[in-house]
């Protein structure tokens, strides 16, 4: 989206039908190596793209069952990706605020969360 290119555009130049790009999107099909090498190839990036943000469980921590956290996770919504776009717009001070706001908002939330009996 970012490029301009729509999900038929890709699949069209990776050999897949637009509905293969948003089961790979969604995370309904997985994507093999070979077909990641080719999107990255088509969207002009290195394939270490597509892991950024992504951590593995902490050394001595990792469980059976623990995956790597996704940290970019969020960009699959796009309120959340349009409120980064209006963010980096705004000027540092705004910038502080903002953030600050949303600090003090999670704190807020955190502690409520925590008062409810469970």
């Amino acid at each position: 989206m970012a490029l301009g290119l729509s999900q038929a555009d890709l699949g069209k130049a990776v050999g897949v039908r637009f509905q293969q790009v948003q089961k790979y999107e969604s995370g309904a099909n997985r994507v093999s190596a070979s077909r990641l090498w080719a999107i990255a190839e088509v969207l002009d990036v290195h394939v270490s793209h597509f892991f950024e943000g992504i951590e593995a469980p902490e050394a001595g921590n990792a469980g059976a069952g623990d995956q790597p956290v996704d940290k970019l996770v969020f960009l699959k919504d796009r309120d959340a990706v349009e409120m980064v776009e209006i963010y980096t717009s705004l000027p540092l001070q705004q910038k502080r605020a903002v953030l600050a706001f949303v600090r003090t908002m999670a704190v807020n939330t955190r502690a409520a969360d925590e008062k409810v009996p469970g």
